[in-house]
């Protein structure tokens, strides 16, 4: 119970006065801009966890259903499709209603996506589990976009690089999830169990960042005019050459990040005839090599410069993917994993960055970045699926994704910043002359 002195008692010890502040301040800082950030953090983090820990449980969800790997697939697609009709609309739903209020509607969809992709299995319903895939993919979108335009409002008010560090908190989570999923599956827990309490558990949290300042004041400034206007407007960054250039990086950075989390497990145990856990390692590997990346690569960005980063990356990147495609050797295909996932850690947060120098409508254009990563998610595992089988395996069949990886090399150098970054976080505070309160 904290002491709490009368005001006018001039006795009161000073030392008692120094303890009651500091067990009365809040823990999160009191700057805007960085509480925003740390919140944001935890956010990204928390999506990558709560995506993955399903992940770890599909060959559960497969058995209890009875589906075949074209049935799985099949109700796959359907989420993908309903998270990218739903990215791509993101923008004008941002220009009307604000971040907040998206990142929470799509909070409480995700949970109950959720549940219902656990009461699918545990009563036998496909039905109902495709309609938990639906829902979850809508939801997801209608996270991941207020989430990537946050970041670079954070950005631009610390005036340097920081977007990887959120990258690479999705990617920690992403670990982290994948071990509860497994760990979960070792100990017998239902799935329904298992995705009820996530869900449950991550929208509590993602809505108590929300509440504790994860968006920053104000909303990022819309395309001008009235809400319908700018909705129609939002739609026209679709005809930017620019963002559509560096909305192929992304895509082909997001394609080659999902392909390899699709495959490059198996790609390891089908060539190399290794267990499944050295599969998983070679995986972990790739994922590790880019968490590492995100989170000590914003110093060569600050330092290189957007496009100099992004070439390096995406060399490294064809590098890596090459090594590995044409492994003859199980050590040789996992350092082509890790030079692989050090390519590819940089190439999304960079894309992210460079459509959001105009913060005048970067809503709409980070909008289009996350609409191209969706369409790469949407057609990593066919694609990969459909070269497998002409190519004879998974390990061949991934150097597919080289071709959209050397597209991207021709158009780095559009991601050069197009306006002076902006670095006072007071006008990041004042996107619009009005401010429109977050909640």
């Amino acid at each position: 119970m904290l002491l709490t002195p009368d005001p006018a008692d001039e006795e009161f010890p000073s030392s008692l006065r120094a303890l009651e502040s500091s067990v009365s301040r809040p823990v999160l800082p009191s700057v805007p801009h960085e509480r925003a950030r740390l919140l944001l953090l935890g956010a990204f983090a928390l999506s990558g966890l709560l995506a993955f820990s399903w992940l770890a449980r599909i060959p559960g969800v497969r058995d209890l259903l009875s589906l075949s790997a074209a049935d799985l697939g099949g109700i796959l697609l359907i989420g993908s499709i309903g998270a990218l009709a739903t990215v791509v609309s993101s923008s004008a739903l941002l220009a009307r209603f604000g971040s907040a209020r998206v990142f929470a509607a799509g909070t409480v969809i995700i949970a109950v996506g959720f549940v219902l992709m656990g009461l699918g299995p545990a009563l036998g319903s496909r039905w109902l589990f495709g309609v938990g895939i639906l829902v979850n993919g809508v939801g997801g979108s209608l996270v991941a976009v207020p989430m990537n335009v946050e970041s670079t409002r954070v950005e631009r008010a610390y005036g340097r690089s920081v977007i990887p560090h959120f990258h690479a908190a999705f990617s920690a989570g992403a670990v982290a999830g994948s071990i509860l999923g497994a760990g979960a599956a070792s100990v017998g827990l239902p799935v329904v169990a298992q995705f009820a309490a996530f869900s449950v558990g991550v929208a509590v949290l993602r809505l108590a960042a929300l509440s504790a300042g994860m968006v920053l004041p104000g909303r990022p400034q819309a395309l001008s005019g009235p809400p319908e206007k700018a909705s129609r407007s939002a739609m026209s960054v679709w005809t930017e050459p620019r963002t559509i250039l560096i909305g192929l990086v992304a895509f082909a950075a997001t394609l080659g990040e999902g392909a390899a989390n699709n495959w490059l497990a198996l790609a390891v145990v089908d060539r190399f005839g290794t267990t499944e856990a050295f599969g998983g390692i070679a995986l972990g590997v790739f994922i590790g090599a880019m968490t590492i990346v995100r989170l000590a690569g914003t110093r060569a960005i600050d330092r290189l410069g957007r496009v100099a980063s992004l070439q390096l990356s995406l060399v490294a990147g064809l590098l890596g993917l090459a090594a590995f495609g044409l492994a003859p050797h199980p050590a040789v295909a996992l350092v082509g994993a890790a030079l692989w996932g050090a390519g590819a850690a940089l190439c999304f947060p960079i894309a992210v960055a460079a459509v959001s120098d105009d913060h005048r409508g970067a809503q709409a254009r980070v909008s289009v970045i996350t609409s191209m990563g969706s369409i790469a998610v949407l057609t990593a595992a066919p694609l990969v699926g459909v070269a497998a089988e002409a190519l004879g395996g998974a390990q061949q069949a991934l150097l597919v994704v080289l071709v959209p990886l050397a597209a991207a090399l021709f158009a780095a150098r559009w991601v050069a910043p197009s306006l002076t970054r902006v670095a006072d976080p007071a006008e990041i505070l004042a996107d619009v002359p009005e401010a429109v309160p977050a909640s």
